[in-house]
């Protein structure tokens, strides 16, 4: 087995573990997994290997460290989203190495899972792009549900700076998904303007 197909099968291994399942039955890691390496597919078509492990690194054993482990409110909520950049760089790092990829490769995974170079980094970029698509594709409204007393203008400006983050291929994507009407408002009113 090549090393590729060694990392593959390490990394859907550490997702398996998620208490949590999907719909289908599957490790709720695993289902996010397989999304972001759909989205990373489309793009970035021409991608290697190594952009499309990284892609099934974004939530890597994530349900290890509970949001409630953390501080409630926005400053926890970020300080919780960055202890996990790094975590789950570190452990992508450790899977492609223990499968055999080249120092390099392994590191270059890291990079893009930790979210670092964000616009600048065309790894980091991708992975950013596939997790916000994965989000309005997917997620969106289980989101909402979550937060049903945030106003709408919270929705529309969480939507607007996530739009911001997002590369002109990954906008042109989100547009063309076929979204929930009332989503789809907020989207529109979030990017006009």
């Amino acid at each position: 087995m090549e090393a590729a197909a060694r990392a593959r099968a390490l990394i859907d291994a550490a997702h398996d573990a998620d208490p949590s399942r999907a719909a289908d039955g599957r490790a709720a890691e695993l289902a996010y997994a397989d999304r972001m390496e759909a989205w990373v597919a489309r793009i970035a078509p021409d991608a290697d290997d190594t952009l499309r492990l990284a892609a099934r690194c974004q939530h890597l054993e994530r349900w290890r460290v509970p949001r409630g482990s953390f501080p409630a409110g926005k400053p926890g909520y970020l300080a919780w989203r960055r202890s996990l950049y790094f975590k789950q760089a570190e452990r992508a790092r450790e899977l492609l190495l223990e499968a055999g990829l080249p120092p390099d490769r392994a590191e270059d995974a890291a990079t893009w899972v930790s979210k670092t170079g964000l616009k600048a980094n065309a790894g980091t970029q991708a992975l950013e792009d596939a997790a916000v698509l994965v989000f309005l594709e997917s997620e969106i409204e289980a989101f909402a549900a979550q937060h049903a007393e945030y106003p709408r203008g919270k929705f529309v400006d969480i939507l607007r700076k996530t739009w911001r983050k997002m590369s002109p291929r990954a906008q042109e994507l989100a547009l063309g998904l076929a979204l929930p009407a009332h989503v789809a408002e907020l989207l529109r009113e979030a990017t006009s303007g």
